[in-house]
């Protein structure tokens, strides 16, 4: 086969899912928002007019088979190779190659590179001079966000399409058509096949078009049929086929930090059920339970802060008991920091008054300890005049006097009325109050 003209296979050897790839827009499940009627990516499809593409989404959504059908629609040469065993060299020969064909016959080359966040900038920066000019037509796949892997001039150069996981229509849609295409799919088979158990797959598939049609197939194939030659394909043989989900969570990509993110939002939000789903989620993940935990410290006093103390207390706990406990039975403890943090009152007083004094510091002009302030417990400070007119609080009525801490009148913590916060409001109201009275006296 030339590799520069390379098309799906219609061998009953592949896989099921390599098998059932479309290969024109019309068998095209899902992702609407890129190539439903009218949309950029569909037109510039039709109309052969497509650049450089980067196409990023979990496994199994149809990064490879969108790729697939705007060769097909396109009639380019077709190459496709993956970045983890690929080279420099073998670029280089692709874009000579391309470079002949579109001189000998004026017909452009579509260069797939699956996995393309794993190219090195080197290897990214070979593709640039001919990515600009048009052929190769670059087409990129990656599970990473590209923004992140791929090195800007080559995103500026592509049209970066992100593609959503597939919904449950999608899905059935897709392995509908497996079950009846008899040249491509399992349309030779008889198969009695439940509603539930087709749902089931499409449910728990987690979006992954390749995962639903991988437990299909493996169930039709491992099923022995019945007396009447047909294959009962029920909720049963569904579930052992699709065995346990795997959750879409890279510990060290998008899935960790949006889906931390959630959960911290959750949180904060008051909403004690959304958090622990995503706790959950990212513990069901292999996430480490200190993160998680650290992650509470970080909300009891940034969002909770005084208005509920208790709850860093609490978040604290948390953390100590990951730390000599650990999985399974550190996410009790976390479970219950979690929903109390959740439910406290929330302001966000402290956290902003440390961003106040922060941006002061940092901004401004540094003050200088004033001289009562000084450290006066050594000798000599007295003759400097350090600590000289300091007022000890405990000697006077309440325990509080009034005198200058910094030497320009800074506030920046500012006590809501939410929780025990308000009493700290109405204390130090009162104080003020107090000292104001004493002045006009």
């Amino acid at each position: 086969m030339d590799l520069f003209n390379e098309k799906p296979s219609d061998s009953k050897d592949l896989p099921l899912a390599l098998r059932m790839r479309p290969v024109t827009l019309a068998e095209f499940a899902g992702q609407k928002h890129l190539l439903g009627p009218g949309k950029l990516l569909r037109r510039a499809i039709e109309a052969d007019r497509i650049s450089s593409l980067i196409l990023y989404g979990p496994p199994g959504v149809g990064k490879t088979s969108l790729a697939w059908c705007i060769a097909n629609v396109s009639q380019a040469y077709y190459v496709p190779i993956n970045a983890t065993t690929s080279n420099v060299e073998e670029l280089r020969r692709i874009i000579n190659t391309a470079k002949v064909k579109s001189s000998s016959n004026n017909k452009r080359t579509i260069l797939f590179i699956d996995e393309i966040h794993r190219f090195n900038k080197a290897q990214q920066d070979v593709l640039l001079p001919d990515v600009e000019a048009g052929n190769p037509v670059l087409i990129g796949a990656t599970v990473h966000n590209p923004y992140f892997s791929i090195a800007s001039p080559l995103l500026s150069r592509s049209l970066v399409c992100e593609l959503k996981t597939l919904d449950t229509a999608d899905i059935l849609k897709i392995l509908n058509s497996a079950l009846t295409d008899k040249n491509r799919g399992l349309g030779n088979f008889r198969v009695k096949i439940d509603k539930k158990a087709l749902e089931h797959l499409a449910k728990t598939c987690e979006g992954d078009a390749r995962r639903a049609l991988n437990a299909l197939e493996v169930g039709v194939l491992t099923t022995p049929a019945g007396a009447e030659g047909v294959i009962n394909f029920d909720l049963a043989v569904a579930a052992e086929s699709i065995q346990k989900k795997a959750v879409l969570y890279d510990r060290d990509e998008d899935g960790h930090y949006d889906t931390a993110s959630a959960f911290i939002k959750s949180m904060r939000g008051s909403d004690p059920d959304s958090a622990l789903y995503w706790m959950a989620k990212m513990l069901y993940a292999g996430e480490d339970p200190r993160f998680i935990a650290r992650r509470v410290c970080i909300l009891a006093a940034e969002d909770v802060g005084n208005a509920d103390p208790l709850a860093l207390v609490l978040a604290n706990a948390a953390v100590q008991i990951c730390e000599f406990v650990g999985m399974p039975e550190a996410r009790i403890p976390l479970a219950q920091a979690v929903i109390y943090v959740s439910c406290a009152p929330k302001s966000n007083a402290s956290y902003l008054a440390i961003e106040k004094a922060y941006q002061d510091v940092e901004q401004k002009k540094v003050q200088e300890v004033p001289d009562h302030l000084k450290d006066a417990s050594y000798q000599g400070a007295e003759e400097l005049g350090h600590g000289k007119g300091y007022k000890y609080a405990h000697d006077y009525p309440g325990h509080y006097v009034k005198q200058k801490y910094t030497g320009k009148a800074v506030r920046y913590y500012e006590p809501t009325e939410i929780g025990f916060e308000a009493k700290i409001k109405e204390r130090m109201q009162k104080l003020r109050d107090s000292h104001q009275k004493k002045k006009q006296a």
